[in-house]
């Protein structure tokens, strides 16, 4: 980790304390004490377990992804891979350095620079359409719930939904529909002549027409290798229902038992569609507004309901960063030459 990225990563903790802070500054102390030793600190447990396991199974995802394609590639050393990547989302603006800290992580691992970046687009691809599935089973299942209650945040559902279906609309273009994605392309660097010079204009759109390239290449790599393809997506499909699962053992540890597990899954999912657009690291902010709004439909306690937002953000978010630290310290296991 470079100086910046352990000073990022010391604001983000003491700006989520700060957050904590503010959110419970009107809340008695001694009642956020007994709030706190009337945890249940089984289903805390629990759901730090089922954090580690989504990572685990992200992990396997990778692996399989690589299957065939190196000679050596332990599930010691896949697992470092989403752990790193769980770090370096967290302490950048989109989650923009979790590809990068992937692709390093992985040649370090020995696998060829090229290699890794196409493996990684491949995992990218399987991931977003997952996403999209769970979203697009939210919106139809849970939206009309959140209009009625919550008219405000439904915009912000709204904003990173139509966020995630342009991504989807774009690498399906790439797919499936290639020269018109290369033209389409063309037309959008026509306005930035307006503005840039030509030399500037015609470096991006090289660049981009070697982004389009490559994930071409690997969208026809995709479609080959259709039994790999489906067992990633089984994996990536149950990893993020195990993510999206953890406020509900957070909930069930402040004694709340009366919740119904697939509204509770649905609410995070948007949670997570919210955060999406917010551009700080880790939706910071955005994310603990969501859950208070949102869960306050099953935590009615306000001392109870900071203490669940603080539990769900330790373990969904801070967690993932511990995980990623320890990860970058334990070195990478070679094979053994005779």
């Amino acid at each position: 980790m470079t100086r910046k990225n352990k000073l990022i990563l010391v604001i983000m903790f003491v700006v989520g304390f700060a957050i904590f802070w503010w959110e419970a500054r009107t809340i008695k102390l001694q009642t956020l004490i007994a709030s706190f030793q009337s945890l249940h600190f089984g289903w805390l447990i629990l759901a730090a377990l089922i954090m580690l396991l989504s990572l685990m199974l992200e992990g396997k995802t990778l692996q399989i992804l690589l299957r065939g394609r190196v000679a050596y590639f332990p599930y010691r050393n896949a697992l470092r891979i989403p752990l790193i990547e769980q770090l370096f989302n967290s302490i950048t603006p989109f989650s923009s350095g979790g590809q990068p800290a992937q692709l390093i992580a992985m040649m370090q691992s020995g696998i060829e620079a090229g290699q890794a970046s196409s493996v990684l687009l491949m995992k990218f691809i399987i991931y977003q359409m997952m996403v999209l599935i769970n979203f697009v089973l939210t919106m139809v299942f849970g939206f009309h719930e959140i209009m009625t209650r919550f008219k405000g945040i439904a915009i912000l559902i709204l904003a990173g939904f139509t966020l995630h279906v342009v991504v989807i609309i774009g690498l399906l273009l790439v797919m499936y529909q290639y020269r018109l994605t290369k033209k389409l392309l063309s037309w959008l660097t026509i306005p930035l002549a307006w503005f840039m010079k030509p030399e500037r204009v015609q470096r991006f759109k090289d660049n981009m027409d070697e982004k389009v390239d490559t994930f071409y290449a690997e969208s026809v790599h995709l479609k080959r290798e259709k039994k790999k393809v489906l067992i990633a997506c089984a994996l990536t499909l149950v990893q993020l229902l195990l993510y999206y699962s953890i406020p509900y053992f957070v909930i069930l540890s402040l004694g709340q038992t009366h919740v119904n597990f697939l509204s509770v899954i649905a609410m995070h999912i948007m949670i997570v569609i919210i955060t999406s657009i917010f551009p700080i690291p880790g939706g910071t902010g955005g994310a603990e507004y969501s859950f208070k709004t949102l869960f306050a439909v099953f935590i009615v306690s306000p001392s109870k309901l900071v203490i669940g937002m603080l539990l769900w953000r330790l373990i969904t978010y801070y967690l993932g960063m511990v995980f990623g630290i320890v990860a970058l310290a334990i070195p990478v296991k070679k094979r053994k030459t005779s």
